[in-house]
């Protein structure tokens, strides 16, 4: 008997959800950082065993849209609720209740099984943890709860546990040995925007995107060039930095990061272009691989 499903990841924004799926995974699949919007697309991770397939989904967190970036993000956070064989609703220690209350309601007349993942459980003594769990079960009638510490791995065993026994008996959907369906260009493209995250204030990072125009590997050296396509003028000059250092800097972390996730010497070259009021043009958008309805 086989076992195979998609197993996808919803909640608020800055509740762990990333760094819930890498623990699952086993891998860096997600870029985490501290920042809200960090996830933008919808990113499957995939756990192989001889008789089970479990394909986890990374989602943006739940948020109202302010432009048409934003409308794309929800449509993948919603999009996981059509398609899902296991969901799990992430929240944390200091998620407010109410926060996209609509949301949670969808969640709960979703039919796939529910567990509610209540993160960061580290941060707080049992006593509030018990009240959390209460309340939740009110909020969530149908769900099975599990406190974890995603970052401290504690209590993962036991979730992946039982996530591998609420999947549906299946076939596999990938080959046994494919850990994401997203392409390298698409990690490049994540790292640096990962490193831009950590290392710019205020607007800069939600204004950037980061395109891949050349990815060539041989058997010593990948060479990547690498476009961060900013919306306004200033923003360039914030990105380059006074003598280009902040630029530097941040293709420094980026080409370190690469090389332990391709295993190889890579070579970085990037390139700083203004592309106005990109987060609004739905052919920009597309073009980035965003959702759009």
């Amino acid at each position: 008997m086989h076992k195979s499903g998609f197993v996808n990841i919803v909640g608020n924004p800055n509740v762990g959800k990333s760094t819930l799926m890498n623990a699952l995974v086993g891998e860096r699949i997600s870029i985490i950082t501290s920042k809200a919007q960090t996830t933008r697309h919808r990113i499957l991770g995939i756990v192989n065993g001889d008789d089970f397939q479990i394909i986890y989904s990374d989602t943006p967190g739940v948020l109202k849209p302010n432009y048409r970036l934003q409308e794309s993000m929800l449509n993948f956070s919603r999009s996981a609720l059509t398609d899902a064989d296991v969901l799990l609703y992430v929240t944390d220690v200091f998620d407010s209740y109410d926060k996209n209350a609509d949301f949670v309601e969808k969640v709960n007349f979703n039919t796939a099984p529910l567990i509610l993942i209540i993160n960061k459980i580290d941060l707080i003594d049992e006593e509030r943890l018990v009240v959390l769990v209460e309340k939740w079960k009110t909020l969530t009638p149908r769900a099975e709860i599990f406190p974890v510490s995603a970052i401290e791995k504690f209590n993962i065993e036991p979730l992946f546990k039982r996530i591998k026994e609420l999947l549906p008996e299946s076939p596999p959907f990938f080959e046994k040995d494919q850990l994401t369906d997203k392409s390298e260009r698409f990690f490049v493209s994540e790292i640096i925007r990962e490193k831009i995250l950590l290392n710019y204030e205020k607007e800069i990072p939600y204004s950037v995107e980061v395109e891949v125009e050349q990815f060539q590997e041989d058997d010593k050296l990948i060479r990547i060039n690498a476009v961060i396509y900013v919306e306004r003028d200033s923003q360039k000059g914030i990105i380059i930095g006074h003598g280009g250092k902040s630029l530097k800097k941040v293709g420094t972390e980026a080409r370190k990061d690469l090389e332990l996730f391709f295993e190889k010497k890579v070579f970085l070259e990037m390139f700083v272009k203004v592309e106005k009021d990109w987060r609004n043009k739905d052919t920009k958008l597309k073009g980035f691989g965003y959702k759009l309805e």
